[in-house]
């Protein structure tokens, strides 16, 4: 049932509405501590999902959610469940977001 709720909710972290998309990540952030290690199954569908386009946002409101569901994973989940998905995204990305992640991972 997990698989089902995150598949439905994954779109809205990368809306074309910015004000959904924020939402969308302030909720996950608010979600996060609640569900913590029991996210493990759909973790590799969700990190690209909020890092993507919303790491390096313009919008400071998404930046700033994005930043903070970053730093509530690694606050609230197995730092083992992070390493992979967050070393492939960081690899593909550039600008800010390339430098915010390569911090979480050292």
């Amino acid at each position: 049932i997990l698989f089902q709720i995150f598949d439905a909710f994954k779109p809205r972290l990368h809306d074309s509405n910015s004000k959904v998309t924020q939402v969308a990540l302030e909720a996950m952030h608010k979600m996060i501590p609640l569900l913590k290690d029991n996210l493990s199954p759909v973790i590799n569908m969700l990190i690209p999902a909020i890092v993507d386009n919303n790491l390096n946002s313009k919008n400071p409101g998404i930046y700033a959610a994005a930043t903070n569901v970053i730093q509530a994973l690694c606050q609230h989940l197995d730092t083992s469940l992070l390493l992979q998905p967050f070393c492939t995204k960081a690899q593909f990305l550039s600008g800010r977001a390339k430098q915010d992640l390569t911090e979480k991972l050292a």
